[in-house]
Formats: C-alpha cells, sequence, structure tokens
C-alpha cells in the first residue's frame, strides 16, 4: 500500500508542480483573460444540435466572450514591449465579437 502511494506521488508530483509553474508563468490579468478566453472559443466551437443546446451555448458564449475584444487590445497595449506575453496574446482572434 505504502509502495503504491508512494509510486503515485512519483508520478503525479511533476504534474502538480508543472500546472503550477505555467499557472505562474504569466500575469495575473493576462492568466485571467486567457482563462476566460479560452473557455469563450471553446463555447463558440461547440455544436448547437438542438434548441437547448443553443441557448446553453449562447448564454455561456455572451457571459464569457463579452468585453474580450478590448481585453484583448488593452492587454496587447498594456504589455506591448513583453515579446512572451505579446506572442501569448496574439494565438487569439481579435474580433470575435458582433457589431452592435
Amino acid at each position: 500500500m505504502i509502495f503504491r502511494l508512494l509510486i503515485a506521488l512519483f508520478v503525479f508530483a511533476p504534474c502538480y508542480s508543472f500546472a503550477s509553474e505555467q499557472a505562474n508563468e504569466w500575469p495575473a490579468d493576462v492568466a485571467s483573460f486567457t482563462e476566460q478566453r479560452d473557455l469563450c472559443d471553446h463555447f463558440r466551437g461547440e455544436e448547437p444540435y438542438n434548441e437547448e443546446r443553443r441557448k446553453f451555448l449562447e448564454k455561456n458564449i455572451v457571459e464569457l466572450c463579452t468585453g474580450t475584444d478590448s481585453k484583448l487590445a488593452n492587454l496587447k497595449e498594456k504589455y506591448r514591449r513583453n515579446p512572451a506575453v505579446i506572442k501569448r496574446l496574439s494565438l487569439y482572434e481579435e474580433d470575435i465579437e458582433p457589431n452592435n
């Protein structure tokens, strides 16, 4: 039993450490944006295969995507002298929100 626990710790401890390092790699506002935008993009890519699903996706897209165009632009301006952050932010489309 102890042997299995030690093996589990040996196998999973590096994963936890890596995840912690990844989360701390970016400034807090960039990390928050990328988390929100990744969820936004996830729901944008989902298929609305029925009316209930369409409503669910629409609700989540409005909640998660609204304001991300301007947040992205503001972060790019704020971190314009940080090539690593700009490279990370350049992974996102700049204009995803519908023009009202």
